[in-house]
């Protein structure tokens, strides 16, 4: 049997959102999550003969909200420090500031709209298909903007496969009819934890933030 190889993408802030609920449903916090064991842990739903490909994340610091919460970057890049430990490639995008206007309030305010990590999600998966460096992708979003990009690589590469894998709560109907489709339970995020000290491969060490 030839081995399938299978890479997964990774939309942080849907599953960020996710999680959020997660840990609000047990009662427990569960954002501290292994992602790259989470995923491996679905392999052999998406197939019998699959092994792990390559693993994306996809994100952006939240840079505005450091006035109100001085730690949250630092939270954030300690995570990233555990998922490249692991081998995931992260690529972080960036927020955009706007202003928005207020009916009810009859005044303008500054709004910080997440920016590019849908379209880099897009860009990837087009990418490692078109470079045959996977043959499955198996995107963990239930956000249907990357549905344009799935039904592009459906018709352009018909040997390879896009399958989905919904955080929790994010079931999507419309891209469940793109692909097979496996959904994140809410224990399946508490199973899959960093341990609360996590040592690198520099020997450094990132310690679970409270709360998290």
């Amino acid at each position: 049997m030839i081995p399938n190889r299978t890479s997964f993408l990774v939309d942080g802030f849907n599953l960020y959102h996710s999680v959020v609920e997660a840990s609000d449903a047990l009662g427990v916090p569960v954002k501290w999550l292994n992602i790259r064991a989470l995923c491996e842990s679905f392999l052999s739903a998406f197939g019998p003969d699959n092994v792990p490909g390559e693993f994306y994340y996809f994100s952006a610091f939240a840079y505005h909200k450091t006035q109100r919460d001085p730690m949250v970057v630092a939270r954030h890049q300690a995570f990233i420090d555990c998922l490249r430990n692991t081998g995931i490639d992260v690529q972080m995008a960036k927020f955009k500031r706007k202003e928005i206007w207020c009916n009810g309030c009859q005044r303008k305010y500054p709004h910080h709209e997440e920016k590019e990590t849908d379209v880099a999600l897009a860009v990837k998966l087009i990418d490692v298909f078109d470079a045959d460096r996977c043959d499955t992708a198996v995107l963990m979003t239930g956000d249907t903007d990357i549905a344009p990009a799935v039904r592009y690589v459906t018709q352009r590469y018909p040997a390879k496969r896009t399958c989905f894998l919904f955080p929790y709560k994010r079931k999507n109907v419309e891209l469940a009819k793109l692909g097979f489709a496996c959904r994140i339970s809410k224990e399946h995020y508490q199973h899959y934890q960093f341990p609360d000290s996590v040592t690198l491969k520099d020997g450094s060490r990132r310690v679970k933030p409270p709360s998290w």
